[in-house]
């Protein structure tokens, strides 16, 4: 046992025994109880032992010491390794602090890098953001080189062909002058300047067109054509000097048609004027009952007729009591009126005679004429009234007049006038509306589709400028002096390029309207190689005044002349943004030049920022010419080349003035033409609109010193209208006149685009036509108002402001109207009436009224957005939900739920026709606004509609296709794009034919699609095809109207030159038959195409193809009258006609054998469709292979009418080959692989396999769960063509077919 002395003393240095670490020894303090109580207890432990020793109790102390020493040496160890291991840990605590310096050192450290890093990215993007920015610039400074080294390298080229030109009749000259015996001295020859000899040709004219800049001359990149000459626009691609049916036409009656058919927009006919179908009604007393009954009962069905078609139906009529008294009016409307209906009985009026005179005896081929006589009894006529009809059977000559002889009742009388009319309309005015004429050379039973593809079109817009071109046109200006300022105007577009484009500039009336329609209208006379664009601006915030209507418009009229519009974006940005390169590139290919004229340009809505194009140099053969208001032009335009018009000399007032005074028999008096000479000296009072309105009231039935006087009271334009309407209410016979006159002109201020005539009578129930032509008639004399496209509108700015100060309290009374215009637009909605009139109306009256309530109520009627988005107005559409307050995709929600809410209450195929219709228009204008998947559902919900209600190869089907694959193509999906393309294709040419406007633009799209996919040859090829097609059908671009009449010349010269009988006058008839059953006209096609059968028959034999084609027609006539019998008995004439004469995998020999089969199918002959089936399916097999999703359609078509015929055995291998096809070409998802799974589904169940049934079925929904949903969640409908339709516990139902 050690001692005290050798315990390690504190602070000493001691090394661990156990495998640690060396420590420092410290104290530990330590209770030690005393020896002595240690000795005293133990004694106590025991009893006391008698006879024990001293020994004994001495070890026992003993013991216990050396216990005590062995605890406190290991007590002293413990003590010690813990101290140990306390040292330690603060070591290792020690090392964690320092590591946990170093890490957050790198933490810091890192932080600064990453803040480092950040600042570096964001310095990034900017410098990104400024790199494209400067690259913008840079193509925008590119382009703009571009442009003005290619203006630069034409203008030298046009030098050069100047030059040229000036050398070619310099050396002319010098050769007739040497012909004539005068010699000619060379500068080269002679020694001296004194024997050079000047030649100067003499009565020389300079022509602005053919001579200066603007020439006809071609490029030099084409001067193998200098010696050609440009004779206008001549008919390209046509036979005219070959073959065909005008072989024999003149030269004169060939040009007029060609004008005619090349006609780039619709045209109106002049029948119908002004966009209203106008009936004048001429009735004598007797024939009362009739007039008064057809009024009642059927002139409404008409109107509906009209309107449903675009167009306004008024009757017309003024009695025989008053009808001395509206002389005027009564002869202006029978040369407005688009027919005239004479009903007689014996007796007869002045009134009635003098109308006659006019409709029926001095222009009898103005418009169409009825004649409706009534006999009862002996059927005796009066003196007068026999002589009256021989008068008219005199003027007759071409017996166009439709004699109805009647012995019956009023009201039958009145039916058969109602009959005749409707006849009429259809036939002769409305038949063609929004229809190109395209006669199909392999069938007529298809619908009509739009030559235009994506491009929608305003006919009404267009029908608006034509109208206030050709109403400029129509105002006489020679006493204005213009003739000087169309020098003027020709010396400045002949200027070198580059120029800017031209101002012509002047105070309010002072004539720039007629002065830009004027020179158009000379211009076209003179340079028929110009292309002119025109376009009217009206009062601000109408349709003519939106920027992107008028440079849509502008785009379309221009690229037509190209025979091709795709490609044009419908967004509204994109339009102002894209036209500038339309007119760079379309210019370069135009061989004359083109002139863009916008009049009142600063009436445009922020006109600086949307024709911004302006301010760009412009291509070296294009003019713009602009007008504007000289107080509100920009002040950007002001450094362009202006032409100012002044105002009129003293002289020229004088000669204004005194001609409106003999147009009405008056003549001023010295005294009076001095008061007017004192009077016009200023500025505003030698205004033309000013001296103009001057002479009307003076001449306008009030005293002349009187009005005179009164008139020139007033300083301005806008104080002599404020006159003219208080004269006029002053010589109204009535309040209840002066009340109506105040009515509709606050009507036409507070409207959008006007009230229509037919509107002002619905407004006013008891105001009679014959007083609303009186007012009218009088306040369109005094330059108050006009009718532009059927609506009362204010002739000038002037004029509107004046209704606004006179009767509107300086515009706060507006409220009141255009609360009543809302009332009656909003009764037309809630009857499902939903015409132009109001989707143009109601929407934008609603934003005047600031009640957005309303206005998306009226919005999300479905019918009142397609009518403006089809009528191309995107831009107003847009603008009236963001007004709203929503974006897109809560608008295609909107837009969405409604559709599903009229969806329910779809039941007719008719209505189901309207809500494919309307699907569609969703799915495009969604696409349009940039949201593809949310358009993809109602596209393919509209594609399910059509091929259910309709026949699965019927053309809206193609569209559907066609917008389909435009949304694929978005997505990059090019190969599922291109099969739908192909179908969509196959479908327009089984329809349509190889030749038609929609394969052209079919291949048009997939040229583009195999383009995308650097398919280049193949996207070529069919390039080239659809320019072909383009440009053979480009003369058929006309109207259906003007077509059928140039058809109706070409048969009259044909059967004059080459006799009835010849296959080209039996094609004509063919193609007027073909025209004709498009304008749904039954009987007249019948009759055409029953003369060309019969023409057929005797020139080229019954077995010739082409009667197979006038019976395939006529079938197809027959099969729409529901006459079955006589339309299979034609289809199987024609189909033995086309088997014998044709091969048999030809085009026409399938069509043929399709409807006939359909039609076999239709009336339940399936034992006689069943080889028809399995033919088609060998010409298909044989034209496009045994693996084309053609032929397993063809296969399924087959296999249906097998399980119909409940030939399951032969059904079977026919559905398992096609699902083969098509999951090998179109893959296993594709929704034509879910419906051949169904059908196989059906009939296992039928066989009783019900495991293979659910099986199969299973997958097929599995497949129809996979396809896109639709924009707002899941709606299959019981129409679908794809919905789940059946139970496979319930009876089994009819096998669907692939469309």
């Amino acid at each position: 046992m050690g001692t005290a002395s050798s315990l390690v003393s504190p602070g000493e240095v001691i090394e661990d025994g156990y495998g640690g670490e060396g420590g420092e020894a410290c104290e530990i303090p330590v209770e030690v109880k005393p020896k002595a109580r240690l000795l005293r207890s133990s004694f106590r432990r025991g009893p006391r032992v008698i006879g024990a020793s001293f020994k004994s109790t001495g070890s026992v102390d003993l013991e216990y010491a050396a216990e005590y020493e062995r605890l406190r040496k290991e007590y002293e160890i413990f003590r010690v390794s813990k101290n140990n291991e306390i040292t330690s840990m603060q070591k290792k605590e020690a090392k964690l602090d320092e590591e946990n310096k170093r890490l957050r050192a790198e933490l810091q450290a890192l932080q600064k890098t990453y803040q480092k890093i950040l600042r570096e990215k964001e310095s990034a993007l900017e410098a990104k953001y400024q790199a494209m920015e400067r690259a913008s610039t840079f193509e925008h400074d590119r382009d703009k080189v571009k442009r003005q080294f290619k203006i630069f390298r034409e203008t030298k080229e046009k030098e050069i062909q100047d030059l040229l030109r000036a050398k070619r009749d310099l050396e002319s000259k010098m050769q007739q002058l040497q012909a004539q015996g005068i010699q000619v001295y060379y500068p080269n020859d002679s020694d001296s300047d004194d024997n050079q000899t000047t030649v100067t040709a003499a009565g020389t004219q300079c022509e602005y067109w053919t001579g200066g800049v603007l020439g006809s001359e071609p490029s030099m990149g084409s001067m193998m054509q200098l010696q050609q000459t440009f004779r206008g626009p001549e008919f390209a691609h046509s036979l005219i000097d070959v073959e065909g049916p005008f072989a024999n036409v003149s030269r004169d009656d060939w040009d007029a048609a060609v004008a005619s058919l090349l006609q780039v927009s619709p045209h109106v006919p002049q029948a119908l004027w002004s966009n209203t179908v106008r009936c004048y009604f001429i009735c004598t007393p007797e024939t009362k009952a009739e007039m008064e009954i057809f009024t009642k009962k059927h002139s409404l069905v008409l109107r509906r007729l009209c309107e449903g078609l675009g167009h306004f139906y008024l009757n017309i009529c003024f009695h025989e009591d008053n009808a001395a008294s509206f002389a005027s009016a009564r002869k202006q409307e029978i040369e407005r009126s688009s027919v005239c209906v004479l009903l007689l009985k014996s007796t007869i009026n002045s009134s009635v005679v003098e109308d006659c005179e006019e409709a029926f005896v001095k222009n009898p081929d103005g418009h169409p004429l009825v004649l409706y006589l009534r006999t009862e009894g002996d059927g005796s006529l009066s003196g007068p009234t026999r002589k009256l009809l021989e008068r008219v059977n005199a003027a007759d000559k071409a017996a166009k007049i439709k004699v109805l002889d009647h012995s019956g009742s009023a009201e039958d009388g009145a039916s058969l006038i109602s009959a005749q009319l409707d006849k009429v309309i259809k036939q002769e005015l409305l038949g063609f509306e929004g229809a190109d004429a395209d006669p199909k050379d392999s069938g007529i039973d298809e619908g009509r589709e739009e030559d235009s593809g994506d491009v929608l079109w305003d006919l009404h817009d267009e029908q608006e400028q034509m109208e206030s071109y050709q109403q400029s046109c129509s105002s006489t200006s020679s006493q204005l002096g213009f003739q000087k300022y169309v020098d003027r105007l020709n010396d400045m577009i002949a200027a070198p390029p580059p120029t800017p484009p031209l101002l012509v500039s002047g105070g309010p009336g002072s004539g720039k309207s007629l002065l830009l329609a004027k020179w158009i209208e000379l211009q076209q006379k003179q340079s028929p190689n110009t292309l002119f664009l025109y376009h009217f601006v009206g009062r601000p915030f109408s349709s003519s005044s939106e920027p992107v209507l008028i440079i849509k418009r502008l785009t379309v009229k221009l690229l037509q002349h190209f025979w091709s519009i795709s490609g044009l974006s419908m967004e509204p940005s994109k339009i102002l943004e894209e036209f500038p390169r339309w007119l760079e590139r379309l210019s370069a290919r135009h061989q004359g030049n083109i002139i863009i004229i916008i009049d009142s340009i600063d009436q445009i809505q922020q006109a600086e920022r949307h024709m911004k194009w302006l301010i760009d140099p412009l291509p070296v053969n294009v003019r713009v010419v602009v007008s504007v208001n000289v107080e509100t032009c920009p002040q950007a335009w002001r450094l362009w080349p202006t032409l100012h018009l002044d105002p009129l000399s003293p002289r020229e007032v004088r000669s204004v003035v005194i001609a409106e005074c003999l147009s009405a028999d008056l003549q001023l008096t010295k005294d009076q033409e001095k008061k007017l000479e004192r009077h016009c000296r200023s500025a505003s009072t030698c205004n033309a609109l000013y001296v103009t309105l001057l002479g009307r009231m003076s001449t306008s039935g009030w005293s002349l010193e009187k009005s005179l006087d009164q008139c020139l009271q007033c300083q301005d334009t806008l104080s002599l209208y404020r006159l003219v309407l208080k004269m006029t209410l002053d010589s109204l016979s009535s309040d209840r006149e002066r009340h109506i006159m105040r009515e509709i002109l606050c009507l036409v201020y507070s409207s959008h685009n006007g009230v229509s005539e037919s509107e002002v009578l619905d407004l006013f129930p008891e105001l009679e036509f014959r007083v609303l032509a009186s007012l009218l008639f009088r306040l369109s004399r005094l330059c108050v108002v006009t009718l532009h496209c059927g609506l009362i509108r204010f002739q000038h700015l002037q004029a509107w402001e004046a209704v606004r100060l006179e009767f509107l309290s300086g515009g706060h009374g507006c409220t009141t109207y255009r609360e009543k215009l809302i009332h009656y637009f909003s009764q037309q909605l809630s009857h499902d009436h939903v015409t132009w009139r109001v989707a143009d109306e109601l929407p934008w009256l609603l934003q005047q009224q600031e009640d957005r309530t309303k206005l998306q109520l009226s919005l999300l009627n479905l019918f009142v957005s397609q009518n403006l988005y089809k009528r191309g107005h995107f831009s107003e559409l847009l603008a009236y939900w963001q007004y709203v307050g929503k974006d897109k995709s809560s608008m295609a929600t909107e837009y969405f739920d409604s559709l599903k809410h009229y969806e329910k209450n779809c039941e007719s195929e008719d209505s189901m026709t309207k809500l494919a219709n309307l699907y569609e228009t969703l799915g495009r204008f969604l696409k349009d606004l940039g949201l593809p998947s949310q358009a993809v559902g109602p596209l393919q919900r509209s594609l399910e509609i059509r091929e259910t209600a309709l026949d699965p190869d019927h053309p809206s089907v193609a569209r559907s296709l066609h917008q389909l694959a435009a949304i694929y193509v978005q997505w990059k999906k090019y190969s599922n794009a291109e099969q739908l393309y192909k179908q969509a294709l196959e479908i327009s040419e089984n329809a349509y034919g190889a030749e038609h406007g929609s394969v052209a633009r079919e291949l048009e799209s997939l040229a583009v699609l195999y383009q995308k996919q650097n398919k280049y040859e193949q996207a070529e090829k069919l390039r080239k095809r659809s320019r072909k097609i383009r440009q053979k059908t480009a003369h058929q671009k006309g109207h259906m109207y003007g077509f059928t009449l140039l058809r109706r010349r070409a048969l009259q010269l044909e059967e004059l030159t080459l006799g009835t009988d010849s296959a080209d006058c039996a094609r004509t008839l063919n193609e007027l038959g073909v025209l004709y059953y498009l304008q749904n006209n039954l009987d007249a096609a019948k009759v055409f195409l029953m003369r060309s059968l019969e023409m057929r028959q005797r020139v080229l034999g019954p077995e010739h193809p082409d009667c197979a084609q006038s019976l395939n027609n006529l079938a197809a006539l027959h099969t729409e009258r529901r006459d079955y019998e006589a339309a299979e008995d034609m289809y199987e004439r024609a189909l033995d006609i086309r088997k014998r004469a044709l091969s048999p995998d030809h085009p026409s020999l399938a069509y043929t054998l399709k409807h006939l089969a359909m039609l076999y199918k239709r009336r339940g002959k399936l034992e006689k469709a069943v080889p028809l089936y399995e033919l088609s399916l060998d010409i298909r097999e044989k034209s496009f292979g045994p693996k084309h999703p053609s032929v397993a359609t063809a296969l399924v078509n087959l296999a249906v009418i097998y399980c119909q015929l409940k030939k399951h055995g032969e059904a079977l291998p026919l559905y398992e080959r096609a699902l083969k096809v098509y999951e090998d070409s179109l893959g296993r998802s594709h929704p034509r692989v879910g419906e051949t799974l169904k059908n196989l589904a059906v009939l296992s169940y039928e066989e009783g396999d019900f495991e293979t049934a659910a099986e199969l079925y299973k997958r097929a929904m599995e497949i129809k769960e996979a396809e896109p949903s639709l924009a707002c969640g899941n709606a299959p409908s019981r129409h679908s063509s794809s919905a789940d339709t059946f139970s496979l516990r319930g009876p089994a139902p009819l096998l669907q077919s692939p469309r």
